[in-house]
């Protein structure tokens, strides 16, 4: 009677591919599955970003930004908080701040279409079309023309600079010399 025996060889010959395809397969689930769910917040921050956004819809922008900035420290780097307040440092007319708040963001989530819109889009209200087409080359790319965000990128640069963005001569204050 002849014995066969398994090798170590043989056995990692066998079972190999299937191990790898099996880890391949976990890996891409798991990963389309992460970007896919949305951000939990701690609720005091979900709070304060639900403030916030109460009080830009009514037009304050101010403490739209008060309640992003507070929201922010409870939740430093949240990807939503960030995204709430580059809009609101947007709609302020303060682009440079927003384009620092999108940046961060998309360091954290490079492919998050919302924050390439809204980086693209205060670059086109800052005047620079050629940057913000390349956003707007970036969207078609990962969600098509169709998108929301490509199309409302693409209505911010064929509208061009925004009248209402703060320069830094507006922001600074005048030196005003007087006599005892």
């Amino acid at each position: 009677m002849m014995r066969t025996t398994t090798s170590a060889k043989d056995l990692l010959m066998r079972y190999t591919p299937v191990a790898v395809a099996l880890s391949l397969l976990a890996v891409i689930s798991s990963s389309v599955t992460h970007s896919q769910s949305p951000e939990a917040l701690d609720p005091r921050a979900a709070a304060l970003v639900a403030e916030g956004r109460s009080a830009l819809a009514g037009g304050n922008v101010n403490a739209a930004i008060d309640a992003y900035e507070s929201a922010l420290t409870v939740e430093p780097g949240s990807v939503t908080v960030l995204l709430s307040l580059a809009e609101a440092t947007r709609r302020q007319g303060m682009q440079g701040k927003a384009l620092h708040y999108y940046r961060v963001a998309l360091n954290t989530d490079p492919r998050n279409l919302v924050a390439i819109a809204g980086e693209g889009m205060a670059l086109a209200e800052k005047g620079a079309t050629e940057k913000a087409s390349r956003n707007l080359a970036r969207l078609q790319t990962l969600c098509g023309k169709s998108c929301a965000e490509t199309q409302k990128l693409a209505a911010a640069i064929a509208q061009g600079p925004s009248p209402r963005m703060v320069t830094a001569d507006a922001v600074t204050p005048k030196t005003v010399v007087s006599e005892n």
